[in-house]
């Protein structure tokens, strides 16, 4: 698996390098322990090691692996990493959700059902990296509603992570068959659903099972390390 180009368009040659190891460490084609050398990753994408530099840093900064004198050494992202960065998630949206029930989401509601059109056609062309997409483009639409400026750093510090682990359970869910994916859309109409409701509590139950069920999803997408 590589990193979808189309996801690519606007980044940097550091931020490009940065997606295709940060995969790559994710979904364990390279291992906890292993050495990244700056002259190889620069060789293979055949690049100065200035870009290289770039995503390492980025990738130190997220915890994926630790710069040392003879290059860097990976960490990788364990189970609990993971389901860590997902409680963040949980976190997150419970909170902006419930937030969002006292202000008007009439032009949110219109986005968020677009987006899950747009799903919908993902399936009908198997395309799991449209899906992941529109997956994530959901959340966020949700998170940048909320108009709170601490809340959207806290999510922009994780959103890469998330966005490679999503695309890696959208593959996951698109090889089981179309009834599983329409199963994640409907969830996906029932947040709509508690959105409209305005119901702080109803919201909170729907983030609360939506989560749930995400973290199932994990255990069996995810290599386990």
């Amino acid at each position: 698996m590589h990193y979808p180009k189309q996801w690519l368009q606007g980044a940097s040659l550091g931020e490009s390098i940065a997606c295709e190891l940060r995969l790559q460490i994710i979904n364990g084609s390279i291992k906890p322990g292993e050495i990244i050398s700056e002259n190889r990753v620069a060789a293979d994408f055949g690049t100065s090691r200035s870009p290289v530099r770039e995503a390492l840093k980025t990738l130190s900064n997220e915890g994926l692996i630790r710069l040392e004198r003879m290059g860097a050494v990976v960490l990788g992202l364990s189970l609990i990493d993971v389901e860590e960065l997902y409680d963040v998630r949980y976190l997150i949206e419970s909170f902006v959700q419930q937030r969002l029930a006292i202000v008007n989401t009439d032009g949110l509601i219109l986005t968020l059902l677009q987006i899950i059109d747009k799903m919908e056609l993902a399936v009908k062309y198997n395309d799991a990296v449209e899906f992941a997409y529109q997956d994530l483009s959901f959340h966020e639409a949700i998170i940048a509603a909320a108009e709170h400026k601490r809340i959207m750093h806290l999510w922009t510090s994780i959103r890469l992570i998330v966005k490679t682990v999503m695309l890696m359970t959208t593959e996951e869910i698109f090889s089981e068959g179309e009834a599983k994916l329409f199963t994640v859309i409907e969830k996906h109409r029932t947040i709509v659903r508690g959105l409209q409701s305005k119901d702080t509590h109803t919201i909170q139950q729907v983030v609360s099972a939506y989560f749930a069920d995400s973290n199932r999803t994990l255990h069996v997408s995810l290599p386990h390390s």
